[in-house]
C-alpha cells in the first residue's frame, strides 16, 4: 500500500493531464532564463525531514536512488554516474538542474521526440542518455520512488517558480570555444578531482569515455555543459570561471570520446535541431 499521500499525488497528476496543462520545451536545453523573475523562495526540504508516515520508505528510496543510483538502480544504469552528479545535492541545488517544482511543469511537449512527455518519460530520457542505460519500467518500484521523492521536494512550488529556476543559468561566449585552452584549464582547475584522464575517482564522476554520459544527452552539448560548469564548477567554487573559460572547458570535455546512442536518428523528427548538437 503506497498510502494516501501517494494516492493524492497520482490523482493530482491525472487532473493535470486531463486539464491539458503543459509547458512547451523547444529542445532538450532546459536552461533557466537569467535572471529569474519570481518572488518565490528556493528552499527545498532536507531529506532528513522526510515525514515518518506510511510513505516514508517510498520517498526515502527515491532519495537514495538519486544519491546512489549505482546501487539503487543498478539494472538500469550503463555507466558510472549517479543522478546527483548533475542534479547536485540530490536535486536540491539552485543552478544545478534542481528537481524542485518539476511535477508542475509536466506533461510537457518536447520537440526532440515530438510528443507530450510525462515526468516519468523525462526521467527515462535521463536513464537512457545521461546514464547510458535503459528506461525504468512503468509502475516499477524505482520509478514510483523517484517520482515520489521529486513530488515531495516540490510541495507548494508553483509552475512559475519552477520555470524560473529550472535547469542551469544560461551563459554565452563572445568567441568561438577553444578546446586547446580548455585542455590547459582542465589540467589547472579540474584534474585534481576528475583525474588527468577525465575518468574521475570512486566518488568523482568520469567526464568522458565508456563510463560517462553518451553523446545524445543534453550535457553533450557545449552550451549546456558550459552553463553547468560556470554555475557549479570547480565543486564548491561555482561562478569563479568566466563564461569563456566555461565554454572552453565544455568544448574540450565534449571533444573527447564517449558512448553513442542508438536512437539518435529519431531525434527532432520535425527539425529544429540545436546548432551545437554533436550528432
Amino acid at each position: 500500500m503506497r498510502g494516501r499521500w501517494l494516492a493524492g499525488v497520482a490523482f493530482a497528476s491525472l487532473v493535470t493531464l486531463l486539464a491539458g496543462s503543459a509547458t512547451v520545451e523547444a529542445d532538450d536545453q532546459a536552461v533557466a532564463p537569467s535572471p529569474p523573475k519570481t518572488e518565490a523562495v528556493f528552499a527545498p526540504p532536507d531529506p532528513v525531514a522526510i515525514p515518518d508516515t506510511e510513505d516514508y520508505n517510498v520517498i526515502r528510496s527515491g532519495y537514495e536512488m538519486v544519491v546512489d543510483t549505482q546501487n539503487h538502480a543498478r539494472s538500469y544504469v550503463g555507466n558510472a554516474l549517479n543522478c546527483t552528479n548533475c542534479h547536485l545535492d540530490a536535486g536540491r541545488r539552485l543552478g544545478a538542474a534542481p528537481f524542485v517544482g518539476l511535477p508542475a511543469l509536466f506533461p510537457e511537449y518536447r520537440a526532440r521526440n515530438d510528443r507530450m512527455n510525462r515526468l516519468e518519460d523525462r526521467l527515462n530520457d535521463c536513464f537512457e542518455r545521461s546514464m547510458n542505460g535503459r528506461p525504468l519500467p512503468q509502475g516499477s518500484p524505482e520509478q514510483v520512488a523517484l517520482v515520489a521523492y521529486i513530488t515531495w521536494l516540490s510541495q507548494g512550488v508553483s509552475k512559475e517558480a519552477a520555470l524560473a529556476w529550472r535547469g542551469f543559468p544560461r551563459i554565452a561566449s563572445t568567441r568561438r570555444p577553444d578546446p586547446g585552452k580548455g585542455k590547459a584549464l582542465f589540467a589547472e582547475r579540474c584534474a585534481a578531482c576528475h583525474a588527468e584522464n577525465g575518468q574521475g575517482t570512486a566518488t568523482v564522476p568520469p567526464l568522458w569515455g565508456p563510463r560517462s554520459y553518451n553523446l545524445a544527452t543534453g550535457m553533450a552539448r557545449v552550451s549546456l555543459a558550459a552553463s553547468f560548469i560556470k554555475a557549479n564548477m570547480p565543486l564548491g567554487q561555482g561562478g569563479t570561471l568566466t563564461d569563456e573559460e566555461a565554454y572552453d572547458l565544455a568544448a574540450f570535455i565534449n571533444s573527447q570520446p564517449r558512448p553513442d546512442f542508438a536512437g539518435k536518428a529519431n531525434d527532432w523528427p520535425k527539425g529544429g535541431r540545436p546548432a551545437d548538437l554533436p550528432y
